[in-house]
């Protein structure tokens, strides 16, 4: 039955993920208007580095589309693991309201791993 559920929630895991990197590209889902000050140069920051964000989008979009097919969930929640930890403390120190879905995120990519961990195990033995 969970595994029923984790496909399921996989698809849709990683059709977020997909339109996260997408949106980095071709920018189609509006900013919130109401950003903090602190947001606003942390965003601008991440724009004058040129490479991060597209680095960061192709990542997403990868991982997202490796994330729904179930022999290569593994390594999509490897490779999507240290984007989600800066998602969260992003949220965690610039915008608390969001803390609460990164954290479902991160929940939802450490599933993937508990769920395969007969895969990730070898990388640490």
């Amino acid at each position: 039955m969970s595994k029923k559920i984790l496909f399921v929630v996989g698809i849709l895991f990683g059709l977020l993920m997909i339109n996260s990197g997408l949106n980095k590209f071709f920018h189609y889902l509006p900013m919130p208007k109401d950003m903090p000050e602190s947001m606003m140069d942390t965003f601008k920051s991440f724009m004058q580095i040129g490479w991060l964000f597209p680095l960061i989008a192709v990542v997403e979009i990868i991982a997202g589309i490796l994330f729904m097919i179930p022999k290569f969930r593994a390594l999509a929640a490897l490779a999507l693991f240290p984007i989600l930890v800066g998602v969260v403390l992003f949220h965690s120190i610039q915008a608390p309201s969001g803390v609460p879905m990164a954290i479902i995120l991160m929940g939802i990519n450490i599933w993937a791993m508990v769920e395969d961990r007969n895969k990730l195990l070898p990388l640490i033995k």
